[in-house]
C-alpha cells in the first residue's frame, strides 16, 4: 500500500525487453535507504517488486499484464520516473490510500497555466473509469495522489491542478500534451461498485438486512 505522495524521481537505466516482458534497472537514492530484495517500490504509481539493488540503483520485473495495462510499455532509458516505497505503519499518512493496481492509462489533452497552478485535463483510454472519479475526490496520476477538480462524462475529461511544488518533485513538469499517465481510481468506489453488484445477485430474502444504497449514503458513501 502506498499513500501517492512522491519519495524522489528516478532516472531509467537499462530495459530488457522478452516480447511483453521487461526488466528495468532504475536509479535512485532516497528510496535505496533501507531497501532489501522483495521490498515493493511504485514506480510511476506501478507497484513492482524488487529483485536486485545496488548503491546506485535497483532492478524491478515488469510481467505482460503490467505490460499491457500501464505506460511502462513506452519507456526509454534516461526518462524520469516517480519513485515511492510502501508506506509504514505509524507513519503520517498525507495522501490517500493507493494500491499501485493501476486501472488504466489516459492522455494529456491540456495543459494550462493559472495563477500559481498548472491544470492538466486528462482523458482516460477507457470512459469506463470516470464512474469512479468525482470532484473533490482523490485520484492517482503516474503515482501522485491528486485532488479530482472536475470529471465530465460529457467530455470524458479529468481535471486537476497541481501546486508548484508538486509539478517541481514529480516527473508531470515533463509531460505535456499528448503524454501518456497511468491512472489508479479510489479503492473506496470500487469496493462500493462491487459489493451493490454482488447485493442485486443476491436473493431478496438475503439482501433484506444487507447492504444497501440508502445504508452507504447515510454514512457517506455516495
Amino acid at each position: 500500500m502506498f499513500t501517492g505522495l512522491i519519495e524522489e524521481m528516478g532516472i531509467l537505466r537499462s530495459v530488457q525487453r522478452q516480447g511483453e516482458a521487461m526488466i528495468l534497472g532504475i536509479s535512485a537514492s532516497k528510496v535505496l535507504e533501507d531497501v532489501k530484495r522483495g521490498d515493493s517500490i511504485a514506480v510511476n504509481g506501478v507497484c513492482l517488486t524488487v529483485v536486485e539493488f545496488d548503491r546506485g540503483g535497483f532492478a524491478v520485473d515488469v510481467m505482460p499484464e503490467t505490460y499491457r495495462h500501464t505506460n511502462l510499455r513506452e519507456l526509454k532509458p534516461g526518462a524520469p520516473l516517480n519513485l515511492e516505497r510502501a508506506m509504514q505503519a505509524g507513519g503520517r499518512f498525507g495522501g490517500h490510500l493507493v494500491q499501485g493496481h493501476v486501472d488504466g492509462t489516459g492522455t494529456i489533452r491540456t495543459r494550462t497555466n493559472e495563477a500559481n497552478a498548472v491544470v492538466f485535463a486528462v482523458e482516460p483510454d477507457d470512459p469506463a473509469l470516470l464512474r469512479y472519479v468525482i470532484p473533490q475526490g482523490s485520484i492517482t496520476l503516474d503515482g501522485i495522489s491528486l485532488t479530482v477538480v472536475s470529471a465530465d462524462r460529457g467530455s470524458g475529461l479529468i481535471t486537476v491542478s497541481i501546486i508548484p511544488h508538486t509539478l517541481r518533485e514529480t516527473v508531470l513538469q515533463h509531460k505535456q500534451p499528448g503524454a501518456s499517465l497511468n491512472i489508479e481510481c479510489d479503492i473506496l468506489g470500487k469496493y462500493v461498485e462491487h459489493l451493490l453488484g454482488l447485493r442485486d445477485q443476491a436473493p431478496s430474502a438475503r439482501r433484506a438486512g444487507g447492504l444497501t444504497e440508502s445504508i452507504l449514503r447515510d454514512n457517506g458513501f455516495m
